[in-house]
């Protein structure tokens, strides 16, 4: 016999699981779109990442990435308000809403993952924490560095990480921390500190700041894995979708070979089924997401693919001139890897 009072007691439960949720999970991109703009989270001036030049514009990898979700969503570059945010405000304003995403050269670990009601989407620049010191030191290995002084950004995991690499080898240092890059950058060029420790990017950015770039070097050896991305809250798995596959898009795009040169003839004749379905020739991939059919597109036309981006932000075409090194394509001898558009 069927029992009534665990039907009554279902229904609702059901809808909670249809209705309700898919209310919820588009929460964010209805915000978005009504508002008509991104609001993305950045570094308050990391060169490279997330910086402006002299007229005020926002550049670098981090600016990028949101420039591609505006497009994804509106087919519009510009759409996005950009927050500067040091490494202690980062989360909270995510949290509380008063940014979309947060695209900050921020670090994926397990307690942010897990604990913060937050979601790394995917990594966007594999990296590692890094020492830079004055090439008259002679300092070579990391052994070397017992009794020195390290100047630090605090809120960051490279506190966590000297706490556990230099103790545990019996390396006694002194830190001296700072809240933002810039007077990190700052209390060592004043000699503050012996070494200025953070991401290697970063200590790339930071070095061209100094009054004599030429007279520091970064050392070899790294203490950490460093996986950098963008960062979304929890319980909002379309908004989750749509920040990741941006990227992923980008990523397949380089391994295609389509570019912001070459988008429009691939869209017009696919050489593969891959980039027929990535642009949106085939198949409903952007309906899926709660986009347009085009967004794929939309994305490499007015940003670029992984590659473009990376090449004049932080590449060989950059002042920074970092090598692609791990983030180069998987099949190109790096670990850089996205799902297939399918």
């Amino acid at each position: 016999m069927i029992d009534k009072n665990k039907i009554l007691f279902a229904l609702p439960m059901a809808l909670a699981f249809t209705g309700g949720i898919s209310s919820v999970q588009a929460a964010t991109l209805d915000d978005v779109e009504a508002r008509g703009n991104l609001n993305c989270g950045v570094n308050v001036g990391l060169s490279g990442f997330s910086s402006t030049n002299e007229n005020g514009t926002w550049q670098g990898l981090d600016v990028e990435t949101c420039r591609g979700i505006a497009a994804a969503i509106f087919n519009d570059p510009e759409k996005v308000v950009f927050t500067p945010l040091t490494a202690k405000e980062r989360f909270t304003a995510l949290q509380s809403g008063e940014i979309d995403v947060l695209s900050r050269n921020t670090t994926w670990t397990a307690t942010r993952d897990n604990s913060l009601g937050l979601n790394f989407t995917t990594t966007t620049f594999y990296d590692g924490q890094g020492f830079m010191l004055d090439k008259s030191l002679g300092i070579k290995n990391l052994e070397d560095l017992d009794g020195a002084s390290i100047c630090i950004q605090s809120g960051t995991t490279h506190e966590l990480n000297l706490a556990d690499y230099f103790p545990s080898r019996n390396i006694n240092i002194d830190t001296v921390t700072f809240d933002t890059p810039d007077q990190t950058a700052q209390g060592f060029a004043s000699g503050r500190c012996d070494v200025l420790t953070s991401d290697t990017s970063q200590l790339s950015a930071l070095r061209l700041q100094l009054p004599n770039p030429d007279s520091v070097e970064i050392l070899e050896n790294l203490i950490s894995k460093e996986p950098l991305g963008p960062v979304v809250r929890q319980g909002d798995d379309q908004w989750f979708d749509i920040v990741k596959w941006t990227i992923f898009a980008m990523i397949n795009a380089e391994e295609l070979g389509v570019t912001s040169e070459n988008v429009d003839d691939m869209r017009n004749d696919p050489p593969s089924p891959q980039v027929a379905r990535l642009l949106g020739v085939d198949g409903n991939y952007g309906e899926q997401l709660g986009l347009s059919n085009d967004w794929a597109y939309n994305i490499l036309k007015h940003v670029g693919n992984y590659g473009e981006v990376f090449s004049h932000t932080v590449g060989e075409e950059s002042p920074l001139n970092i090598s692609r090194g791990m983030n180069a394509l998987w099949n190109e001898g790096g670990i850089l890897y996205a799902p297939p558009v399918r």
